[in-house]
This record gives structure tokens, sequence and C-alpha cells, in this order.
């Protein structure tokens, strides 16, 4: 199964014996990656441009010309991209070279489509560049809300909310600029299914306010049968 460590990528294939790229392909498939194939240094170039792959397994000894060259020509459009090479030359001066040229390991043949997967694994792990985790703070105006922290504040000063109350504000919150109707709160806060006689909404609604309110203009907009936000 895929590592839960690596996100969905994208391997890119460079082999010119058919059966051994078959047997990579349907392993890497397999394992969850997204898999495209070329038989020569142009093609791969090709399939690098159009596919953008996040790894490439790299045969040095190819039809049209040599791994170690395809390597140079594909980093240098992309130093992003990780290479590994996979080769029946395993002299120590062929690896140190490999590795010196820019490759992140070394495979060589006869090999184990297991280790392959899990180098494929140990190199995504190094060079894939992570999104940056999103900001925990939810701002509107002068209110920020801090979802790492649970803390909310507005024009500075801290408001001491009950954990239903930091819920529904961090609802609106979440939804600044649109008013959300009472059944969505119901069910996406309380969890209820709509009931029009429940006043809970409502009750919660001004003990907000009332926490609000008092450290600045009002923040709460209602709209008249059919639910609340946060004013501009």
């Amino acid at each position: 199964m895929d590592s839960p460590e690596i996100p969905a990528a994208t391997v890119l294939i460079v082999e010119d014996e058919p059966s051994i790229a078959d047997v990579l392909r349907i392993t890497l498939k397999f394992h969850g990656f997204t898999v495209h194939t070329a038989a020569t240094g142009r093609a791969a170039l090709a399939a690098a441009r159009e596919h953008r792959p996040d790894l490439v397994l790299l045969d040095v000894m190819l039809p049209d010309g040599n791994g170690w060259e395809l390597c140079r020509a594909m980093r240098a459009e992309r130093d992003d991209l990780a290479v590994i090479f996979v080769t029946a030359r395993d002299a120590p001066r062929d690896v140190v070279g490999g590795l010196a040229l820019g490759g992140d390991d070394y495979i060589t043949k006869p090999f184990g489509v297991d280790e392959v997967v899990a180098r494929v694994h140990a190199v995504l792990r190094r060079t894939r560049r992570t999104t940056p985790a999103p900001d925990p703070v939810l701002r509107h105006g002068d209110l920020e809300m801090d979802e790492g922290t649970f803390t909310v504040r507005r024009a500075g000063r801290p408001v001491d909310l009950t954990p239903t109350e930091y819920n529904l504000l961090r609802h609106l919150l979440r939804h600044a600029g649109r008013i959300v109707t009472k059944e969505q709160l119901l069910q996406d806060v309380w969890n209820y299914d709509f009931d029009v006689e429940s006043t809970v909404v409502e009750t919660y609604i001004s003990y907000l306010r009332r926490k609000l309110d008092r450290l600045g203009p009002p923040l709460i907009e209602t709209r008249r049968g059919i639910g609340y936000g946060l004013r501009a």
C-alpha cells in the first residue's frame, strides 16, 4: 500500500526494456502513484515537460544517449525534480558519478520491486516541497480567532467564550460576508435536525453579541427570517 507519509505523486519511468518498464509501472500504480513511461531520452524530455513528474526513474543506457546527460537536461529545466538512476552499471565510480551529477539515489539491476518502492518513498520524503500550512488565524475586521490556541481577540482584547459560543463564532467567521441560515447553524454547530421552534441559535447569538459588542461596534447582522452573518 502507499505510504501515508507521501501524498500522491507522479513518477516518470525512463527505460527501454519493455518488461522492466512494465513491472515498474504496474508496481508503482498499485502503490498509488501516477505513472508515465518513456523508452528514449527524447521521449523522456517531452514527457517530463508535459506531465511534470515529481520523480524520474532513469535508466543510464538509452537508445539515443545516456541517462547522465538526460539528468543534466532535465535538471536544467527543473531543479526540484527528483532523479533515481536505475542501471546495471554497479561500479563504484558509476555510482559516485551518478550521485555527483545530481541523482538522488542509485539502484542497480537486478533489483526487487519492493526495494524500488521503498527508495521512491524515501527520496520523495527528502525532496518534495510541502505546501505551507494554512494560517490558523481567522480574521474579520478587528476580530481574530486563533484555531491553534482556541483564543479569540477583538481590538486586541481577549474574548472569553464557551465551547458552543466559540464553535458558533468560528462558523460565522468561516462564512464571513455571507448570511448563514438558521438551519445550517443548527446542523453544523449543534448537529440538530432543523426545528423551526428551536430558539437555541437566537439564544447563543445574543450571548455572542453581549461579549463582542462591548469591545466595538455591533458585529453580527440578523437577516430576519433567514439567518445571521458578520457585518462587512
